[in-house]
């Protein structure tokens, strides 16, 4: 028995035609595959350490109380891993802040530019793809797993710009991917009616022809079969003209008209993003997001929080300045109770098709561009993952020593299926994927 594959190869017709063909008994069935979904989260200009990271690695218990920064997760401990002792190795061109955000996906050194930073040298964009377009890649490559957009670039407050401080997925060597960082924008992009029908009306063109082919090469039996799924395919094309997606498993969310897009508006403008990311993934337009909280360097002011003072700034000042930690540790507290607030979104939504939830298939990875904010340093920097569908254990902190991070990028890889010997670096991948089933 041929696939579908196969059999339109052979025709010599075009790769559009694959999803508009049933899973016709002579061609065979595609395989059923296990959904998957990964959500990167950024936030800036690392964290408090000792008000972040557990006392001592290993598994959970009842009497596990995670450390102030981290306590809005507490009501998903058992589907929290913890990943401490992971560093950014990656040297060469560029500031600690530029390498910690554009070398922190891809894992691979910037290439020279006139891009200057700090007091060292100037660089450009990375040389490599990021590990989310790797698993965006791998993912659209399978009919089984491909969706509308592969991939969705969400901001929170990123400037307007494009450089290395503001970019951290990229779809190739010198090839940044910027988020859509205003909630209206994001929403047109998604549920665009004009934009639906243009391209699913685009697609139908270009597939008639391919069908009639092979309609005539298939037995009489066959050919109802396949004329009955071009029926439903043009139905729904009608019903998008009408109502313009009213039969999308989820509604999409209905937005609070004038919310400011500035620093003050960021409460808003993050419920707002993380509502609209929830619905696409639950209409399955994406399976792997980015979702970016400001820029390295990000100098929001929280004035929700009663802090007046830039992030960043804050983040210069010296371990001894209890006054400033304060402040850092409520910054990076409500970064977290956003964390929690996208998991409750995720949990409360059953999952299609199968039995739980969104969040036993989504996996949450909460990141910076640093380890510590006011010495620069990109070791030991932290990785927390809340929600499942990886196969990692979870309810556990691991504590590694000085591991690069390219080996979890590895891991990540090979959760999804993508069975990679290196990412990024080849130096730093030494060793493989982290051990984390």
């Amino acid at each position: 028995m041929i696939t579908r594959r196969q059999f339109v190869r052979r025709l010599g017709l075009s790769a559009a035609v694959l999803p508009f063909l049933p899973a016709l008994p002579s061609l065979g069935a595609p395989s059923k595959k296990p959904v998957q979904r990964i959500i990167f989260v950024f936030t800036p200009n690392g964290t408090v350490q000792p008000d972040f990271w557990l006392d001592a690695a290993g598994e959970f218990t009842a009497e596990t109380k995670m450390k102030r920064i981290l306590a809005p997760l507490d009501p998903f401990k058992s589907r929290m891993l913890m990943l401490k002792g992971l560093s950014n190795k990656i040297r060469g061109d560029g500031d600690g802040h530029m390498r910690g955000m554009s070398c922190l996906l891809t894992g691979i050194e910037l290439f020279p530019g006139n891009i200057q930073g700090g007091s060292h040298s100037p660089a450009g964009w990375p040389k490599g793809l990021s590990i989310d377009q790797e698993l965006r890649n791998h993912l659209q490559a399978d009919a089984a797993t491909r969706t509308r957009f592969g991939s969705l670039e969400i901001g929170v407050n990123v400037p307007n710009r494009a450089d290395p401080w503001t970019r951290w997925s990229y779809a190739g060597p010198n090839q940044p991917l910027a988020p859509v960082s205003d909630p209206y924008d994001l929403f047109e992009k998604l549920y665009g009616r004009m934009k639906d029908r243009e391209s699913l009306g685009s697609v139908l063109d270009e597939v008639s022809e391919d069908l009639r082919a092979v309609a005539a090469k298939l037995p009489a039996e066959e050919k109802a079969m396949l004329e009955k799924n071009a029926t439903f395919v043009r139905e729904m094309e009608r019903e998008l003209r009408e109502d313009g997606g009213r039969r999308l498993r989820h509604a999409p969310p209905k937005l609070e008209q004038g919310v400011p897009v500035d620093n003050d508006g960021m409460p808003k403008v993050t419920a707002m993003q993380s509502e609209l990311l929830v619905n696409a993934i639950a209409n399955d337009m994406a399976r792997v997001a980015t979702l970016d909280f400001t820029n390295s360097v990000g100098q929001a002011r929280m004035r929700w929080l009663g802090i007046d003072d830039g992030h960043h700034q804050l983040s210069h000042d010296a371990d001894s300045n209890t006054a400033s930690q304060e402040k850092l540790v409520k910054i990076n507290t409500w970064f977290a109770e956003q964390l929690a607030a996208l998991a409750k979104r995720l949990d409360a939504i059953p999952e299609p098709g199968g039995n739980g939830t969104m969040l036993d298939n989504t996996t949450i990875l909460w990141t910076n561009e640093l380890g510590k904010g006011n010495s620069h340093s990109l070791d030991n920097i932290p990785f927390v993952f809340v929600g499942g569908g990886l196969g990692f254990k979870r309810g556990r902190m691991e504590k590694y020593e000085n591991e690069p991070h390219n080996r979890l990028w590895l891991s990540l890889a090979h959760a999804f299926g993508r069975d990679i010997k290196t990412f990024g670096n080849k130096d730093l991948s030494s060793g493989g994927p982290l051990a984390l089933a």
